[in-house]
């Protein structure tokens, strides 16, 4: 088996530059950890301000704050909507923008049972760079 190799170069809002390299035997759990710490020095990318004029944009808003790195489904995505903006929505408008947001790019979406379970794109891409 080859060894794993993965580099991760960063520059965070002060101009501080930060490479960090896992070799051998990388695991998924090693890389969510470095992610931690990445959050905990707060090396993210730069967030602009979010316009909330539109149920797309909230169901957005949402998705990216509550489910940044899991799966979820659009009951999930239901109760947090109604919690975060007290204001009621249909089920089938937060499935209908869902869909959207999975033709779109956005969101991985795949068939669990009777439901469909999604995932944020950028989480997606990482796990699969990951399982290279």
């Amino acid at each position: 088996m080859a060894k794993k190799r993965i580099r991760i170069d960063m520059e965070d809002a002060d101009g501080a530059r930060y490479d960090i390299k896992l070799e051998g035997n990388v695991t998924r759990d090693k890389v969510l950890k470095i992610f931690e710490m990445m959050d905990l020095m707060n090396i993210e990318e730069e967030e602009q301000p979010v316009k909330m004029d539109s149920i797309g944009s909230k169901i957005w808003h949402i998705t990216d704050k509550f489910f940044p790195m899991g799966k979820f489904t659009s009951t999930n995505i239901l109760e947090k909507y109604e919690d975060e903006f007290n204001e009621p929505v249909k089920l089938s408008v937060i499935s209908t923008y869902l869909s959207r947001f999975a033709a779109k790019g956005r969101v991985d979406r795949i068939r669990t049972g009777r439901e469909w379970t999604y995932q944020s794109i950028k989480i997606a891409q990482k796990q699969q760079s990951i399982k290279q």
